[in-house]
C-alpha cells in the first residue's frame, strides 16, 4: 500500500515550532516510505481565515525544505462535498438540529444531576441531548449534531491502528464507553455548514490519505473520526500521534505564540537545521 500523508494547517495565524515538528515528522515519513506528503488548508472558518496567513504558510514550509503536489486542496473549494455528506447522514436520521446556546448547555450542565460533575470530551463539555427529541423539518443552515446513540446502533466493531510512540498498538473503541465519551458532537456549524470532525474524514478520503500524522492532542478525536469513516463508507487510515512541542511551562503552543512563529526565527537568521534541532529532529 502506498504511503500517502498530509499536513493541514489553518491559516488562522502564524506557524509555529509545533507546527514545524508536526510538518517535518510528516514529510520525513513519507519520504521514508518512498511516499507522498501533501498539504492541505483548512479555511472553513472563514471569520478567522486570512489570505497573508495562507501566503505565509507556503512560504515558511517552502524555507523549512518541504514539498508537495500541486494544486494544494482547500477546503472552502469542498463545501459541495461537505453538504452531500449532510443529506446523506440526515436521509438516515443519524443527525439533528440544535438551537442550543453555549449558554443553554453550560447551564444544562451545571444544573444539579444526582451530584455528577459534568463530563468532558474531545470538543468539550459532552452534550446533555436537549434538542435530540425535538422533531426535524427540512434540512437548512442549523447546527447539526449526530445522534451518537444511534449512529453506534448502525455500525460494528470500531478499532484503528495507531503507530505513536505513546499509543501505539491497534485500539479498539468500546462502542458503550464512546456514547458517553464524545455525547452527540456538532458536525455542522451555522457560520461553516461543516465541522472539523466532518471535514476532515471526507478530505482525508479524497485525497486518498493512508497515514494521518498529528497531534497527541487529538488522539481523543480519532474515535470521532472513525465513527464518521464508518457511518460515510470511508477507509480508516492508520494513525500516528506525535507528543507535542511545549513551551518553558510546559504548555503546549498556540498560534497566539508569535514569539516561536516560524517567521520570526527565520527574520532572526536560523535556518532550517536550526529548526530541526530545535525540534528534535
Amino acid at each position: 500500500m502506498a504511503f500517502v500523508t498530509r499536513f493541514a494547517p489553518s491559516p488562522t495565524g502564524p506557524l509555529h515550532l509545533g507546527h514545524a515538528y508536526s510538518a517535518l515528522l510528516a514529510h520525513g515519513m513519507a519520504q521514508a516510505a518512498d511516499g507522498t506528503f501533501l498539504l492541505r488548508i483548512e479555511d472553513i472558518d472563514r471569520g478567522r481565515c486570512r489570505p497573508e496567513w495562507e501566503a505565509q504558510i507556503y512560504e515558511d514550509l517552502g524555507w523549512l525544505g518541504l514539498t508537495w503536489p500541486l494544486p494544494v486542496m482547500r477546503q472552502s473549494d469542498r463545501l459541495a462535498s461537505y453538504s452531500a455528506a449532510l443529506d446523506a447522514l440526515w436521509a438516515q436520521g443519524l443527525v439533528y438540529a440544535c438551537t442550543c446556546t453555549r449558554r443553554d448547555i453550560e447551564a444544562a450542565m451545571s444544573a444539579p444531576q444526582e451530584g455528577a460533575a459534568p463530563q468532558f470530551g474531545p470538543d468539550g463539555m459532552i452534550y446533555p441531548g436537549t434538542c435530540r427529541a425535538t422533531p426535524n423539518g427540512p434540512r437548512m443552515g442549523e447546527v447539526l449534531r449526530l445522534n451518537t446513540a444511534s449512529a453506534l446502533e448502525s455500525v460494528g466493531h470500531l478499532n484503528f491502528l495507531e503507530t505513536g510512540p505513546r499509543y501505539a498498538g491497534h485500539i479498539a473503541l468500546a462502542n458503550k464507553d464512546l456514547l458517553a465519551s464524545i455525547g452527540d458532537i456538532v458536525i455542522a456549524r451555522r457560520d461553516m455548514a461543516t465541522s472539523y470532525h466532518l471535514s476532515v474524514v471526507l478530505d482525508d478520503a479524497a485525497q486518498s490519505i493512508t497515514h494521518v500524522v498529528r497531534g497527541e492532542d487529538l488522539f481523543e478525536a480519532t474515535a470521532i473520526h472513525v465513527l464518521l469513516q464508518r457511518l460515510l463508507g470511508l477507509p480508516t487510515p492508520d494513525y500516528h500521534h506525535h507528543g507535542l512541542i511545549r513551551d518553558d511551562q510546559g504548555k503546549r503552543l498556540a498560534k497566539r505564540d508569535d514569539a516561536r512563529a516560524l517567521s520570526k526565527y527565520r527574520a532572526e537568521g536560523y535556518s532550517p537545521a536550526d529548526i530541526r534541532g530545535m525540534v528534535g529532529l
